[in-house]
């Protein structure tokens, strides 16, 4: 198996970070903090029926009430939150209360569903694989019209665009709730990718920790280890939102749309098992980590050791010998130092008190 990073997996970015964007303290609610740097926002317009439908640039938000009148569904979709005179344009062509642009131009906020008499105010957040980030999506959804605002253009809604455009399903017979679940549902399977590249990211670490563990691995493991909880962090909420949208979503969604909405809300479960599984996956590898490098420093500490205590007596042997003293002098000193075999009966003797300690420590099972 090719071993491959999470940074790798996610284009070389870190983890899974918010772009946090927030009103100064003290400010006054509704107040809407917009970048300016961002690019020019370009506006969009899916309207479709039974019949066909129609896919257009707009530049006046009044084509909206035509498309509108004329057709079941219209989908407008926003890329880029630049423009704080257009969104307040919106706001008030769709009667947004002033905290609802707020939370759509904060974009720190947890996937959430808020109601509104006749309108739903529901954020989701999308993982970008390639980029290592969450994006916040802004639905806002009302009878026969569905408002996307994205804070960057991206590919997250392609799939369902391509379902309207090809009428593959029963989306284009549908209304506007059905279209606001499949923004949804396709929001929460693009979890499913990262995921799947997260799962690839531990089996290469394990097999790294198994085959030759490193610094970098420990890296690795800690880095992949906060983009699962950043993930989870993104994900859990969906499921207090979908909670929210199946007990009370007002006249919004009809009863008919009620088992696809559950049907998101079982994707959102196994979502959230899977990122717990591979957070103990994670945490386990840590620990497995350690154990290993603690192991290999036992096994090295444990040779060394062994090979220090042969060397005790031997070099206790050998300083003995080495002290030189003179035989001639007294009888008490050294009469060793003047024989023949002297030498080799010194080597013989460290040689036999070596071998000895050797096979005692290994009769004892110490090595």
């Amino acid at each position: 198996m090719n071993k491959l990073s999470w940074n790798q997996i996610t284009g070389g970015r870190g983890g899974l970070r918010y772009h946090r964007r927030r009103p100064p303290p003290g400010a006054m609610p509704g107040t809407l903090v917009v970048d300016a740097d961002a690019p020019p926002p370009r506006l969009t317009v899916l309207a479709y029926g039974p019949d066909g439908y129609i896919e257009e640039k707009v530049s006046d938000l009044a084509q909206l009430d035509e498309l509108c009148g004329e057709w079941p569904v219209v989908w407008l979709n926003v890329d880029s939150l630049s423009d704080e005179p257009l969104l307040r344009a919106i706001g008030d062509r769709l009667d947004l209360h002033r905290l609802v642009l707020e939370d759509v131009t904060n974009l720190g906020q947890r996937s959430k569903v808020e109601v509104y008499d006749d309108l739903l105010f529901i954020v989701l957040r999308v993982p970008e694989l390639h980029e290592g980030d969450t994006a916040q999506v802004s639905l806002l959804l009302r009878q026969g019209l569905v408002v996307t605002l994205q804070q960057q253009p991206g590919v997250f809604f392609d799939g369902v665009r391509d379902r309207i455009r090809h009428s593959k399903g029963k989306i284009r017979v549908r209304g506007a709730d059905y279209l606001a679940y499949a923004l949804m549902d396709a929001a929460v399977d693009h979890y499913f990718p990262v995921l799947d590249a997260a799962g690839l990211a531990l089996d290469s670490l394990e097999d790294q920790v198994f085959d030759a563990p490193t610094p970098e691995t420990l890296a690795q493991i800690h880095s992949l280890k906060r983009n699962l909880v950043s993930l989870r962090k993104a994900i859990w909420p969906y499921r207090e939102m979908l909670n929210g949208l199946m007990r009370d979503a007002g006249p919004v969604f009809a009863d008919e749309v009620q088992p696809y909405l559950r049907d998101c809300y079982d994707h959102v479960v196994r979502l959230i098992d899977l990122v717990e599984a591979q957070r103990d996956v994670a945490s386990d590898l840590l620990n497995m980590y350690l154990s290993m490098v603690s192991n290999r420093m036992n096994e090295v500490m444990k040779v060394l050791t062994i090979i220090a205590t042969i060397f005790i007596p031997l070099s206790f042997i050998a300083g003995l010998y080495g002290m030189n003293f003179d035989p001639d002098a007294s009888r008490w000193n050294m009469p060793e130092l003047g024989w023949a075999m002297g030498y080799p009966a010194a080597l013989l003797l460290m040689g036999f008190v070596g071998g000895g300690l050797l096979l005692f420590i290994r009769r004892r099972g110490w090595l």
